[in-house]
């Protein structure tokens, strides 16, 4: 069987079939802590359309509507102190003087009707299927260049593309092991893509922690829910490196290998490493001999089978990229290029979550799969073209305009809020280099009630789940549901002043 065979035939096994719609939601009164609380016209997490629930959030709501607020700040309180207090923390790099600050917890949960999570967990196995696809096709053979379905110029003129794993094959076909996809639902209750996290994707942590937190200080708000559980992440995704290990390594000894203590997720990568059961590595800590890699130990050098990586390209081995890092390993490209480690996820993922790519994923899914995305991305421009160009500038007020290789939600204009000052720095920036851009349709995104100061009231979120693939791809029930806490906001990144919220996907 060739290999763009066995790509097909793995896609077949990671995709099942659709699923069916969600049903009809039967309306309720909103009596007690909510009566007040108004969604302004948008879709509402909680409520659904129009007031509207399914029967699966009746008894979440009606506990919820039974609890006052005095109490319910308290708690909350309580969370947050203990979130300090476990030190579940990340670094906003802006903010030079604070080493240590938690994640903003909102104690009301999102919940997720179980048609609607087997739309999700169906369309993010697709998207993910199609992306090891492509990482496998465009360092291999490049049919779907060839073939004109996405520009070659977009691809291998990259800043994500690495020559050097041309005509590298990785175990089982996957690039990306681990894959956090963006997801918004508009103001039609339809989910959308917002953009995909093909390198080294972070927040799960929080979606267990956020879990735990709420056993811990709701757990009369939980009690005979039936809420799918979260805390298996760590075995599934250990079960997945090793999956996808280098040939011959019977039990692979996998590494977690972190930048250190000042990463913004330093706090994560300490969680996933114990939720593995597997050591956590600095680059210093490991050393190449002979094309293999091993680990510093008071008892002498261990082989080093699978490592984690949570190190951006350029700065993984001196010796090929970056030769100023200290945070990588020098040879350790030598090690991967001959089949004596494997590395999660694969270097040169980053070309399949830029957001101008992002753009052409239909395409791609309907190349690779021969289906139609189950879950559909938002309409995006891409200002590197022509027509794209003319549109976003001659509609600048109406959309939201974000540079294709940043994250965290930083560059990002969004039009509608904008003042003239900021249009026109937009404006200078396309002009300068259109390629760096995209534009999107501001969408009127879902809300869910949220504790704030003022009361109870409607904050816009979005949803990362988290999908972890070895020989199949697993979805995490539920994920990262992120909520901007600043009334009117769409920015719901941590670094932009966000928080997060537990995500109950019901059985």
């Amino acid at each position: 069987m060739t290999a763009g065979k066995q790509q097909q035939s793995q896609s077949a096994v990671r995709a099942s079939k659709a699923p069916p719609e969600t049903p009809a939601a039967a309306p309720i009164s909103r009596p007690g802590l909510l009566s007040s609380y108004d969604p302004g016209g948008s879709y509402c997490e909680l409520l659904g359309l129009s007031g509207e629930v399914t029967e699966a959030t009746q008894t979440i709501l009606e506990r919820i509507n039974q609890m006052d607020e005095a109490s319910l700040r308290a708690r909350a309180r309580d969370a947050e102190l203990e979130l300090y207090n476990y030190g579940i923390t990340f670094t906003v790099y802006t903010e030079k003087d604070s080493i240590d600050r938690i994640l903003p917890f909102d104690v009301i949960p999102r919940v997720i009707a179980p048609p609607d999570w087997r739309t999700l967990d169906y369309g993010v196995r697709q998207r993910v299927t199609a992306i090891n696809a492509f990482l496998w096709d465009v360092y291999h053979d490049g049919k779907i260049l060839k073939d004109g379905v996405v520009p070659r110029g977009l691809v291998v003129g990259n800043a994500n593309y690495r020559p050097e794993m041309e005509g590298m094959d990785v175990p089982q076909g996957t690039y990306v092991q681990i894959n956090g996809t963006d997801l918004i639902r508009g103001h039609d209750g339809a989910f959308y893509v917002l953009e995909d996290n093909a390198r080294t994707p972070s927040g799960v942590s929080y979606v267990v922690e956020n879990r735990h937190l709420m056993l811990r200080t709701f757990p009369d708000l939980m009690e005979s829910v039936p809420v799918r559980p979260v805390s298996d992440y760590g075995q599934k995704l250990r079960e997945a490196l090793g999956e996808t290990a280098p040939d011959g390594a019977d039990d692979p000894v996998v590494v977690l290998l972190s930048p250190g203590t000042y990463n913004s997720a330093y706090f994560e990568h300490i969680f996933l490493a114990r939720e593995m059961g597997v050591p956590l590595v600095e680059g210093r800590d490991l050393v190449v001999e002979d094309d293999r890699v091993y680990m510093k130990t008071i008892r002498g050098p261990q082989r080093v089978d699978m490592i984690y990586r949570r190190i951006n390209d350029d700065f993984l081995d001196p010796e090929v990229f970056n030769p100023n890092s200290m945070l990588g390993v020098p040879g350790l490209m030598r090690a991967y290029w001959k089949g004596n480690v494997g590395l999660a996820n694969a270097v040169g993922t980053g070309i399949a979550d830029d957001k101008a790519v992002y753009a052409y994923m239909p395409r791609i899914i309907q190349y690779y799969l021969g289906e139609d995305p189950a879950i559909q991305n938002v309409e995006t421009h891409i200002c590197r073209e022509k027509e794209g160009l003319q549109y976003t500038l001659d509609n600048l007020d109406k959309l939201v305009v974000k540079p294709v290789g940043e994250a965290g939600g930083y560059g990002i204009t969004v039009g509608p809020h904008a003042s003239r000052e900021e249009l026109d720095h937009c404006r200078e920036k396309l002009l300068a280099d259109p390629a760096n851009y995209i534009s999107q349709p501001m969408i009127d995104l879902s809300v869910s009630p949220t504790l704030v100061d003022e009361g109870i009231e409607p904050r816009r979120v979005d949803l990362r789940p988290f999908a972890v693939t070895g020989k199949d791809t697993w979805v995490l029930p539920g994920g990262l549901s992120r909520v901007a806490l600043r009334r009117g906001s769409i920015i719901v990144n941590s670094s932009q002043g966000g928080g997060s919220k537990d995500t109950w996907v019901l059985e």
